[in-house]
């Protein structure tokens, strides 16, 4: 008997320093690495979350804006900060699926992070020139084959989503289509209004307000589910199957981060993206709130990965 009492106490010592660990983090401020300058949507919506787990968690979490690189900076900065939950990373699709496949860093997106939430998402949104007859993604799609070579389609810069988008969609629609990229979002928008440009792949705030204006015509989403913005448009994978690019905006830590504050910090964000004030937040910013989080977060990873492995081949993009 006095055996087991010894093995039994033993046991809950054991176990008292991570109870207790889990208990008095956060005891300090928490910084919240966002990777590009401040205005921008992936740091709004760190903004949002650091509001948010200030309030919940007792502590400040200040945001703190590391640009360069397109976030690999960044990304590198939270992969050797201490693994003790006091740094985080709000990272976004393209840090951890896409910039390793193009350009060389100094991380490894999977061995160097412990994923912990997902706070938001948007699809692109494949837009046309509004003088192009095409009421539906088919009619385009015949529209472009019956013109190889004559089409552009525009980006935010050769390596971003929608350059990577619109590459995968032209190659799996097996149109000759030239890319024209562009330093940005907005200069993109204005040749496709213009007619410079005849398809582009952009958020839905670029878009929505041109077509809204009749500048622009909206064919499909890049998600695999319609956008709740744009119920009435369809997505690429009702002609396409397994089409499915969403932008996620999440946090991670670095990798040797004690499990009990992943779970902590995730259990936090799982709460808070069920706010109502922070939903109205995120949705303003016209992007979902989401909430996945920990071996479900590590799967939508996993799953993406391939897919932009696909769009990386696709774009010919070759490593810098």
């Amino acid at each position: 008997m006095r055996s087991l009492i010894l093995l039994v106490v033993a046991f809950v010592i054991s176990f008292a320093p991570v109870e207790l660990l889990a208990q008095s983090w956060p005891s300090r401020p928490v910084r919240i690495v966002v990777p590009f300058p401040a205005g921008g949507n992936i740091d709004l919506v760190g903004r949002i979350a650091a509001d948010r787990l200030s309030v919940s968690l007792g502590q400040p979490f200040i945001v703190e804006n590391r640009a360069g690189a397109g976030g690999a900076i960044a990304a590198e900065f939270v992969a050797r900060a201490p693994a003790d939950g006091y740094t985080i990373f709000a990272a976004a699709t393209p840090h951890l699926s896409i910039l390793p496949l193009v350009q060389k860093v100094g991380y490894d997106p999977v061995k160097d992070f412990s994923p912990v939430a997902i706070l938001a998402t948007n699809p692109f949104v494949l837009g046309v020139q509004n003088s192009i007859p095409a009421r539906s993604l088919q009619e385009f799609i015949s529209y472009a084959k019956l013109r190889p070579d004559q089409l552009n389609f525009g980006s935010a810069g050769a390596g971003t989503f929608g350059h990577l988008a619109g590459a995968l969609f032209v190659t799996r629609a097996g149109l000759q289509m030239t890319h024209i990229p562009y330093k940005g979002g907005a200069p993109a928008v204005s040749d496709l209004v213009g007619g410079q440009i005849q398809m582009y792949f952009g958020n839905a705030a670029e878009l929505i307000p041109n077509s809204r204006a009749g500048k622009v015509r909206l064919l499909a989403v890049s998600t695999n589910k319609r956008a709740r913005e744009l119920p009435e448009v369809p997505t690429v994978a009702e002609t396409f199957p397994n089409f499915d690019l969403s932008n996620w905006v999440g946090l991670l830590v670095a990798s040797a981060t004690p499990r009990v504050i992943v779970e902590r910090l995730a259990q936090e964000v799982s709460r808070m993206v069920l706010d109502p004030l922070v939903i109205e937040r995120i949705q303003k910013l016209g992007a979902d709130p989401s909430g996945v989080a920990l071996s479900d977060f590590i799967s939508v990873l996993n799953a993406e990965r391939a897919m932009w492995a696909n769009a990386v081949d696709a774009a010919g993009i070759r490593m810098q």
